[in-house]
């Protein structure tokens, strides 16, 4: 459904899935704090406690389930990561360390499983976000690092980011389809110095533009937060929903220890 707001609204609605579930009827200071505390476990987990990654998978398979969440659309989001898997690939050739030959390649023992950890807690730390953007508007998101005494700064750049994204990415589709109509097409190395005048002045044309709208805003009274723009939607608290995020902390604790 199209909303008439530029290619790059699309790009930001489509985040949240829209679907009733569980997780998406949580009130969204639960689904904060249960995202941040579960991501906090992951990444002070061991690598070498293979199990504890293994166990992780359960809760957030599990989780992914109840946000009602399609597995192509869950996997095509996790290729956010892409460029995590690509550093981590690197690593068992150029770490240092005792080496081991697999398939006759030696490897860095020390690399190998950096890059494991690497490669596992990043993925189940982009697993969380994109259950947390499947089940949760923007608006509610920043509703709710408001309530929990997120500084105001903080919030106010995120809403600027989100609100003005759309603009953003319409501005360049225009500035490319401009490009392109002067018979410019920038699939040769040659032709670099036009991306490099497009990116130039996308720059100061956003910096224009955020200069205006901070005066514009200063000129109705702003004083650092944003109105409401809809009804506000009571959601379940559930605060047993933190078991999961509880789960994983005493998970990763128990992993400490075990690998010590």
């Amino acid at each position: 459904m199209s909303t008439g707001r530029g290619p790059g609204a699309a790009a930001v609605d489509s985040l949240y899935g829209g679907v009733d579930s569980p997780i998406a009827a949580l009130d969204e200071v639960v689904k904060l704090l249960a995202t941040l505390v579960f991501v906090l476990a992951v990444v002070l987990t061991p690598p070498r406690a293979v199990w504890a990654f293994g166990l992780y998978v359960v809760v957030v398979g599990s989780v992914v389930v109840l946000a009602r969440l399609p597995v192509r659309v869950f996997t095509r989001r996790l290729l956010v990561e892409t460029p995590f898997v690509l550093f981590a690939a690197a690593l068992p050739f150029v770490g240092t360390g005792p080496r081991t030959e697999v398939l006759g390649v030696a490897v860095s023992t020390t690399g190998a499983w950096a890059a494991w950890g690497i490669l596992a807690k990043a993925t189940l730390g982009c697993a969380t976000t994109v259950v947390l953007a499947w089940s949760t508007p923007v608006p509610d998101v920043l509703r709710g690092l408001e309530r929990l005494r997120v500084p105001k700064l903080l919030v106010a750049i995120a809403g600027f980011m989100v609100r003005y994204l759309d603009v953003v990415v319409g501005e360049l589709h225009r500035l490319q389809i401009a490009r392109v109509s002067r018979g410019d097409d920038a699939r040769w190395l040659w032709q670099g110095r036009a991306v490099a005048a497009t990116a130039g002045t996308m720059f100061v044309r956003s910096f224009e533009r955020g200069e205006r709208v901070q005066q514009a805003m200063l000129s109705r009274g702003f004083t650092g937060t944003f109105p409401s723009t809809g009804p506000t939607v009571q959601r379940v608290r559930w605060w047993p929903a933190l078991l999961w995020p509880a789960s994983a902390v005493a998970v990763s604790m128990l992993a400490n220890v075990v690998t010590r």
